[in-house]
């Protein structure tokens, strides 16, 4: 079932969206303790308004080997392990092409959710394959998995927090993959599930060459419904939006952005979902389905396939 573009708005209380943000943080919080030695030279910033941004990326530095297809050796595609310098570190990914792919094949960045390997994430990239796209699935840092109090406490501190780098490796990820032969460099979107929906959607709006995002059962914060005069601690509100991907979304455009939710999500629920959809401006589409779960299920299917041929036509 498809929403229209033109759903209302539902306004939430500050201190609900701020509790589910702790809720998150909650389920998916893992320390982690960067070591900010990094070699690879970049600055990054967040203006007053709260939007992160980095200087011009570096050329890509990778490895890439064919490996054997343990996750469905009955299709014929191609399976590469690529390993690629990101901010000082190595990240590990898995660059799934079509059999019989030219070097027109149009490519997907897939973000896994939190707690989930690129290897876990294959099956979703099989049915991306099956579509005509090739996929490069990243074991994101932690696993997708994110400390916002760590990540306060980095940025206080003039230190780049994890979340920062989260997204650089999806920006890095993105020339990786439109270096590649068999990729067309002009036709990439980036998809991602939960937690890899916030990413994807920050990462899309930083870089206008990614035609499109999907996020699937993922949202917003809603950080920008707080009033800025109630706000007494001005720079952990500033990183707080920074890490909002409501807070880009009139960045995405001409971008399209899409959502696919399940009305019984059982970890985000189908209204903070719908609220994110609700201030993002045009090109955008939301589809909905039933289950009681979290994350991709074979009704969301055709919708993916409907979007990601208009994306990437």
């Amino acid at each position: 079932m498809k929403r229209s573009s033109s759903g209302t708005r539902t306004p939430k209380p500050a201190v609900f969206v701020l509790g589910f943000l702790f809720i998150l943080v909650g389920i998916f919080g893992i320390l982690y303790n960067p070591s900010n030695s990094l070699t690879e030279t970049l600055t990054w910033k967040v203006s007053e308004a709260g939007i992160l941004s980095f200087s011009e990326r570096e050329g890509s530095v990778f490895t890439i080997q064919k490996i054997e297809d343990l996750y469905s050796p009955e299709n014929p595609d191609t399976l590469k392990l690529i390993s690629f310098e990101s901010r000082g570190d190595k990240v590990q990914a898995l660059l799934r092409v079509p059999a019989n792919a030219s070097s027109s094949s149009p490519g997907v960045i897939l973000l896994p959710g939190a707690g989930v390997s690129k290897e876990g994430e294959q099956g979703l990239a099989v049915e991306l394959s099956k579509m005509g796209y090739a996929t490069l699935t990243l074991d994101q840092r932690n696993q997708g998995s994110i400390n916002v109090e760590r990540d306060l406490e980095l940025f206080r501190a003039d230190l780049e927090p994890v979340e920062y780098l989260m997204v650089y490796d999806v920006l890095k990820a993105a020339d990786v993959l439109a270096s590649q032969p068999e990729i067309d460099p002009e036709r990439l979107a980036v998809l991602g599930e939960s937690n890899g929906g916030k990413f994807a959607i920050i990462a899309c709006a930083l870089d206008p060459s990614l035609k499109g995002v999907i996020g699937i059962s993922t949202s917003g914060y809603g950080t920008e419904e707080i009033d800025p005069a109630s706000v007494t601690d001005s720079e952990a509100y500033r990183f707080y939006l920074s890490i909002d991907p409501d807070t880009y979304l009139n960045a995405l455009p001409p971008s399209k952005f899409v959502m696919i939710h399940s009305f019984n999500d059982t970890i985000i629920s189908h209204e903070l979902a719908l609220r994110t959809f609700a201030i993002a401006e045009e090109p955008k589409a939301m589809y909905n389905t039933t289950e009681e779960t979290h994350g991709y299920t074979a009704s969301m299917r055709p919708y993916l396939e409907k979007e990601l041929a208009l994306i990437l036509s």
